[in-house]
């Protein structure tokens, strides 16, 4: 850990889930409850449609120390000023426990909402932040990140925001990203674990979670750029590509991938339990996990 951001509030390590954003929102606040009990410090869930900040006021009600994270905050679906006044709503009423994870997301998706919108995510990225600076209040700096994944976007979160939350990605990737920014903004990757040993089992499930991003340029560019090929990309990818983005095995395994990005310079991980229902909190899987990750 880096020595300039070791109190940050995000804690060593986090769950990013599915269940905790579309699951049932009674079950999700009980998930909430008791991971943080169990020392996660931080719980990301996504944007992919509907009421994100519903969600995001049952997790901040569930917990009290927990910092509570988007991973990302789909820019194309909320306004900036609709943004800022919500997180400042929540400052208000929860203390500062709300990290936005703000991201472009990916053409398919920004265009299935308005056809031709995903046009130049830089400078929208860039504008948007600008609009959160103008804000009054403006949300603060250290309480927002960017899903950068490539050279470009990496520059804009280490000049205008607290680091990078990378999804999918390898502890290579993160090596990189430490680089890119410096030592003195946050990396807070995502990374996803099937607790089973079976290699048929664990590869299945990983396969499964692969299967909506393979087509997705911005992973795939990505995935190159650290030196996967177009055949890694087929037929539902390569052991090789499952198994450097899906972390498989008992304990000591999914502790040993964790521990890889640590030591490539991540601050933060925030580990995605895959099950055969995402929508439904994998809090049994994350108990058992706890020990070897927090201690």
């Amino acid at each position: 850990m880096n020595a300039s951001v070791e109190n940050h509030p995000l804690g060593a390590t986090g769950v990013w889930s599915a269940a905790l954003r579309y699951g049932d929102a009674a079950a999700a606040a009980e998930a909430a409850a008791e991971l943080e009990s169990l020392g996660y410090g931080a719980l990301w869930v996504p944007d992919v449609g509907g009421d994100l900040f519903g969600a995001l006021e049952n997790l901040l009600e569930a917990t009290s120390t927990a910092t509570i994270a988007t991973g990302i905050l789909n820019l194309w679906m909320h306004t900036p000023e609709e943004t800022a006044a919500r997180y400042n709503e929540f400052v208000s009423g929860f203390g500062e426990r709300l990290m936005l994870g703000i991201g472009v997301s990916h053409a398919p998706l920004a265009n299935m909402l308005k056809e031709g919108q995903y046009k130049k995510p830089l400078a929208r990225t860039t504008e948007y932040l600008d609009r959160l600076d103008e804000a009054e209040p403006p949300v603060p700096v250290q309480h927002r990140m960017l899903a950068a994944l490539g050279p470009k976007m990496l520059e804009l979160a280490r000049d205008r925001t607290a680091g990078s939350h990378p999804y999918l990605v390898t502890p290579e990737h993160t090596a990189r990203v430490r680089d890119a920014l410096g030592s003195d903004r946050l990396v807070a990757p995502e990374q996803a674990v099937v607790l089973e040993r079976d290699p048929e089992r664990a590869r299945f499930l990983g396969r499964t979670h692969l299967a909506g991003y393979l087509n997705l340029p911005n992973y795939s560019n990505n995935w190159k750029r650290i030196g996967f090929t177009d055949e890694d990309l087929y037929e539902g990818g390569s052991n090789r590509l499952v198994d450097a983005l899906v972390a498989w095995g008992d304990e000591e395994a999914i502790l040993d991938r964790v521990q890889q990005h640590r030591d490539a310079g991540a601050d933060h991980v925030c580990v995605q339990v895959l099950t055969d229902d995402l929508l439904v909190p994998a809090t049994a899987e994350l108990r058992r996990l706890a020990p070897a990750l927090i201690g």
